[in-house]
């Protein structure tokens, strides 16, 4: 048709593309664009399909932020929405200052979008004009679809822990796995080197699903923590501030997935699984309890600081297929 409005839909998930794409309001004469990075998406904006961009900032090749600043260095024509999990004060304002003309939460509502397109100066085809288009929808597949879940969550953590340090948390994409035992150490082994570890364990359960969620952090990691929060750090402590971190950083992290997926999970007691130790000494004094499991990796690190910290959701391998349920029902 034309008098379509080209729209790009930017973000890495199939899952967010999809929610995204069954958002717009029905009979807007929208031309819809799908792009998995900002590579593509630039490249989209670039060749005119991307008058309107519905756009993730936590993305491979180019992250959102850095589609923005291309966007505005190159002159590019474009009305830019973000729409991100990334919910830190700093991530709206950069993004803001950027240029992008409005901010959205994950998982947004239709009628907030439709709000936000309406802002634009966006509206409705003429009546002689509607009709009912059919986009193209994305598949997905599980573990996107849990890998969306899980960015969403940690982002949240993010805002609280970003607001507790006073630091903007940089946020990964994170990593879904069925791993067996061995290839789970191995995961562990990759993320922490040979550097000396202190581990929190918070189990969780409720709704059929049930877990461990691992919180791993660089012993010169939390001297550094220490340092931000004005605390003094001594072997008395030292355990206290990693507790405080964990229920922080977990706590957020499984709530914001137990409300998106519908579930009631009861966190337990955190329990400190090994303290200065090697992730090869921690393997070892704790390998009966990680059979086969479906591992969510997250890792976070803060922004002008060597900090860095490794959650890791590992559900039971009889979670998998209640987890699977839920799942089909968001979609």
């Amino acid at each position: 048709m034309d008098d379509a409005i080209p729209l790009l839909v930017c973000d890495d998930s199939s899952m967010a593309r999809k929610q995204l794409i069954r958002s717009l309001p029905a009979n807007w004469p929208f031309r819809v664009s799908q792009a998995e990075n900002g590579v593509l998406g630039l490249e989209l904006i670039r060749s005119g399909r991307g008058r309107i961009v519905l756009l993730d900032l936590t993305m491979p090749e180019l992250n959102g932020f850095e589609v923005l600043a291309r966007v505005r260095d190159e002159g590019l024509q474009a009305e830019v929405i973000v729409i991100s999990g990334d919910v830190q004060e700093e991530a709206i304002r950069r993004a803001r200052a950027l240029g992008a003309r409005a901010f959205l939460r994950k998982p947004v509502a239709a009628p907030e979008l439709e709000a936000a397109l309406l802002a634009l100066g966006m509206n409705p085809a003429p009546a002689a004009l509607q009709h009912h288009s059919q986009h193209p929808l994305p598949s997905v597949s599980f573990h996107d679809a849990l890998r969306e879940l899980s960015n969403i969550a940690m982002g949240r953590a993010a805002e609280l822990l970003g607001r507790a340090l006073k630091v903007f948390v940089h946020l990964p994409i994170p990593n879904v796995n069925l791993l067996e035992p061995g290839e789970l150490q191995m995961a562990l082994s990759d993320a922490q080197g040979n550097q000396q570890v202190s581990a929190i364990c918070q189990g969780y359960i409720g709704g059929g699903v049930a877990g461990e969620a691992l919180l791993i952090f660089h012993d010169s990691a939390i001297a550094d923590v220490a340092g931000l929060l004005d605390t003094k750090l001594d072997a008395s402590s030292h355990p206290e501030l990693l507790l405080d971190l964990a229920a922080i950083i977990t706590g957020a992290c499984l709530n914001g997935l137990s409300e998106q997926l519908g579930l009631q999970l009861s966190l337990g007691h955190p329990l400190l699984l090994g303290q200065h130790c090697t992730i090869d000494e921690l393997i070892r004094l704790n390998r009966p309890r990680w059979k086969q499991t479906l591992a969510v990796e997250i890792s976070y690190g803060l922004e002008d600081h060597d900090i860095h910290f490794d959650l890791m959701l590992l559900f039971t391998e009889s979670s998998v297929e209640r987890l699977q349920q839920r799942v089909e029902l968001l979609l």
